[in-house]
């Protein structure tokens, strides 16, 4: 079982952790090329590209002049680099040196700048979603520069009988449904209660999202079975409304 999460745009790189051993992202060379694209992108059109203020322009503009493939300074592993919802629900600083280990081996973060990254790869400070209109080379957007790079790492580096849990958004995942990859894919929903039905709220939805990827780590869970004991925070698993590649968890009112 491998589970795809999603970054966030929210960052931390004030706090120090660190977790078991560190790595490279595998794509770094790749990552090079979009980022000496976005170093040539002003401030304005920062702007515009990324539909962010003029502080923020600021901030990422700086972040990708001194972005460097080195990563030998101002990095940090990427699990702990990210506190966007997921994240919030995610809690990995609370992993101990197993749980990285396992994490390392089941739990991948798709990224605009760096392709996948596993939780243990170092990263430098950027801000670069999947969906961003970023041509780069020949390819007309992200999406279509990763994809080749996305499915010759999945026939590299995972099996194809293995099961792929997408708990990534719509916009990242497409990344992964675009390199037309054969696994087999289980998507998951999260469902509160609400004004007298179940439906999705995104805020609690990314927070569950998190918690369940902590649960499947904690618990080393490995099949789609094992998956549907996940009960954290209240949920259950719906067993009228789930597919076998749709798994839905609901949780009454809090």
């Amino acid at each position: 079982m491998i589970l795809f999460l999603s970054p966030a745009k929210t960052l931390d790189f004030e706090k120090d952790v660190q977790i078991g051993e560190v790595t490279k992202p595998v794509f770094l060379e790749e990552s090079q090329k979009v980022n000496a694209k976005l170093k040539k992108v002003s401030r304005k059109k920062l702007m515009e590209l990324q539909g962010i203020s003029t502080q923020l322009a600021s901030l990422n503009y700086d972040r990708n002049q001194q972005w460097n493939a080195e990563h030998n300074e101002n990095v940090k592993q990427a699990v702990f680099s990210f506190k966007g919802d997921v994240y919030v629900g995610l809690q990995a600083e609370n992993w101990n040196e197993q749980d990285m280990s396992f994490a390392n081996e089941h739990v991948r973060i798709l990224s605009g700048l760096y392709g996948i990254l596993k939780p243990s790869d170092l990263i430098m400070p950027y801000r670069l979603e999947m969906g961003t209109w970023l041509k780069v080379g020949r390819r007309e957007d992200l999406y279509h520069f990763w994809q080749d790079k996305i499915k010759a790492y999945f026939k590299e580096n995972i099996d194809s009988e293995e099961l792929i849990v997408n708990l990534a958004s719509i916009e990242y995942f497409k990344a992964v449904e675009k390199a037309k990859v054969k696994n087999q894919v289980l998507n998951v929903e999260f469902k509160d209660f609400s004004n007298g039905k179940f439906k999705i709220i995104s805020f609690f939805a990314k927070k569950a999202r998190g918690l369940m990827a902590d649960f499947i780590v904690k618990n080393r869970i490995s099949t789609a079975e094992d998956l549907k004991k996940f009960d954290t925070d209240g949920y259950y698993f719906d067993a009228k409304e789930s597919t076998e590649g749709n798994y839905v968890f609901l949780r009454d009112k809090k």
